[in-house]
C-alpha cells in the first residue's frame, strides 16, 4: 500500500532536511583545523564599526590555504552601505580596474551574500582557494560565490598589506606581537 499524500510530504520534508543540513551547519563545520589567528575593531572617525576575528589554520595566512573572517557589528548598517564600501575598497586595491561588468558581478554577489545588520550581528565569509567563498549571517549559511578573483578582491580588504586599517590587519594576521616587540 502507497504512502498517503500527508505522509509523502512528512517522507519529503525529512529527506529536503537531510540533504540540506550541511548548508544549515555554521562555518566551523566547513574549516574543522582553523584557530584564532588575531582580531581587533575597525573604527570610523572614533565610531568602533566592527570587531573582525581571523580564523586559519596557519599564521600568517596564506592566500594557499582557506580562513575564515568573522565581523561581529557594534553598529546599525544598511547591506546598501556594506556593498558600496566594499566595492570602493576592491576596486582602490585593485592592480588594474575592473570591468563595469566585473563591478555588477561582484556586487550581485554581494547582495545575495549581505543583510542589514544591527549591533551583535555576524558575517562570517569564508576564503576557499581556488573556488570563492562563502558568507555566514549569525552561522547561518547564506550565499556561496564560486568566483576565485572575488574571493581574493574581497577578503584583500582585511588582508592586503595595502589595507584601509594596516593595525587591523596586523591583529589580524597575529604579528601585532612582533610589531610591539621591535
Amino acid at each position: 500500500m502507497p504512502p498517503s499524500p500527508s505522509r509523502r510530504k512528512l517522507i519529503t520534508l525529512a529527506i529536503l532536511l537531510a540533504l540540506t543540513q550541511p548548508a544549515c551547519a555554521d562555518w566551523r563545520t566547513a574549516l574543522p583545523q582553523t584557530h584564532l589567528t588575531g582580531s581587533g575593531d575597525f573604527t570610523w572617525f572614533g565610531l568602533r564599526l566592527y570587531s573582525a576575528r581571523l580564523y586559519s589554520a596557519g599564521s600568517p595566512q596564506r592566500w594557499n590555504e582557506p580562513f575564515a573572517l568573522e565581523l561581529r557589528y557594534h553598529r546599525a548598517l544598511s547591506r546598501d552601505t556594506l556593498i558600496d564600501a566594499s566595492l570602493s575598497e576592491m576596486r582602490r586595491l585593485a592592480a588594474q580596474p575592473p570591468s563595469p561588468q566585473t563591478l555588477e558581478r561582484w556586487a550581485n554577489n554581494m547582495r545575495a551574500a549581505f543583510v542589514d545588520v544591527r549591533p551583535g550581528m555576524r558575517i562570517t565569509g569564508l576564503y576557499l582557494p581556488g573556488q570563492g567563498c562563502r558568507f555566514y549571517v549569525d552561522d547561518q549559511l547564506r550565499a556561496e560565490v564560486a568566483d576565485p578573483a572575488f574571493a581574493q578582491a574581497f577578503f584583500a580588504i582585511w588582508l592586503d598589506p595595502r589595507a584601509r586599517d594596516p593595525q587591523l590587519r596586523q591583529r589580524l594576521l597575529g604579528l601585532a606581537e612582533e610589531d610591539r616587540g621591535g
